[in-house]
């Protein structure tokens, strides 16, 4: 089986080489699919690689957004049916997923953990809102665009923060109620902040995009919860499917937001990119050295840093399209996206190679033990 993950590469090698070749004879129309066949070979190579293996999905993304790239209006529309309408609904399905995966103990760690979901809420709310406007302001976007740099930065974090934490050896538990409450209180957060921070961009109605929120959100999220209490176990067949549907759901949101901004992406596509890369490390550096600040033990800085630095990007995308905006105002979701998996994931290895100290209490409870 290894001998397959290896040829893909090879495949993945030779297709790079083709790119090439016909991009300097200016034979563009050959270019497309050689670049769509690169990364998914690349992502089926990943497969095979233990290290790489987390980075799989985000390749596959890659592709994706180059087919959108060369082809959008295969992704536009199909017949009288347009694919935009499915933006909502696919992000439903994932918040759903979520909730299922969620439980009312999620919660309690607000009382068990009082001053690391405090500190963490707060580093959510106020680092990537304020850093979002600044690089917005920096690299002068068009006023939707950058109000959709504003909006991921406004977002909760998601459920790929989660998998970083535990890839990282830090606070799961901390990390698992810091999503579940910034989720919580998105509807009144993130209509906030936008109103604050974009309002003079782009018209803001805080009142529509609180209801939009609850309806996208945290409907969902309830009946995923009521979904895990009453029937945990009882279907494994949708414990394994709703994963998948989850990145699947996650893979076409960016596809279609790709598609309807391509034309906005050729023109500003690298600027974006780039602003992406700063926006995230901004929000690692800020969420972990605030934490260190206020004395915060390493694990929990670790955990808040990937939780502030990591947005939801189908809530941002779903909302920018709400307003009506998602080729412009859904550029920057669906860019940053695929960015902060590889980013974080990145991260959570480095970290998850250099466990951190155990802190003086737990010193302390070790040595109580062993006499």
């Amino acid at each position: 089986m290894k001998s397959i993950y290896k040829y893909t590469f090879w495949g993945a090698a030779v297709s790079l080489i083709l790119i090439l070749v016909f991009w300097v004879q200016g034979n563009l129309s050959l270019v497309g699919p050689f670049v769509i066949l690169f990364f998914l070979l690349l992502s089926l190579g990943f497969r095979g690689h233990s290290f790489l293996k987390g980075l799989s999905f985000t390749v596959l993304i890659f592709a994706s957004v180059s087919a959108a790239m060369f082809y959008p209006g295969f992704f536009l529309k199909q017949g009288n049916f347009e694919t935009r309408v499915l933006i909502v609904p696919l992000l439903q399905i994932i918040m759903f997923g979520m909730g299922t995966t969620m439980s009312i103990k999620d919660f309690a760690g607000v009382i068990k953990m009082p001053k690391g979901v405090l500190v963490g809420l707060i580093c959510q709310f106020s680092i990537m809102p304020l850093v979002g406007f600044s690089v917005a302001a920096m690299f002068g976007f068009p006023p939707e665009i950058a109000a959709g740099v504003v909006l991921i930065g406004s977002s909760p974090s998601g459920l790929a923060s989660n998998v970083m934490t535990y890839l990282a050896k830090a606070n799961l538990a901390l990390s698992v109620t810091l999503t579940a409450v910034a989720t919580m209180l998105a509807p009144i957060m993130t209509p906030m902040l936008m109103k604050l921070f974009a309002g003079q961009l782009v018209p803001i109605n805080f009142i529509d995009m609180m209801l939009n929120i609850i309806e996208m959100v945290i409907v969902p999220i309830v009946a995923g919860l009521a979904f895990n209490h009453f029937f945990h176990g009882k279907i494994p067949w949708l414990d394994k499917a709703m994963p998948i549907l989850s990145m699947a759901g996650i893979a076409i949101i960016i596809t279609i937001i790709t598609a309807l901004g391509r034309d906005n992406l050729l023109e500003i596509g690298a600027a974006l990119i780039v602003a992406a890369v700063i926006h995230n490390m901004l929000g690692y550096f800020f969420g972990y050295w605030g934490c260190r600040v206020l004395k915060l033990p390493e694990r929990d800085c670790r955990t808040i840093a990937l939780e502030v630095g990591m947005q939801n990007g189908g809530l941002a995308s779903a909302l920018a399209e709400k307003m009506g905006m998602a080729a412009t105002a859904g550029l920057a979701p669906a860019i940053f996206g695929p960015w902060m998996n590889i980013s974080g994931s990145s991260l959570a290895t480095w970290w998850g190679e250099r466990p951190p100290e155990p802190e003086p209490e737990e010193l302390s409870t070790v040595i109580e033990q062993e006499s």
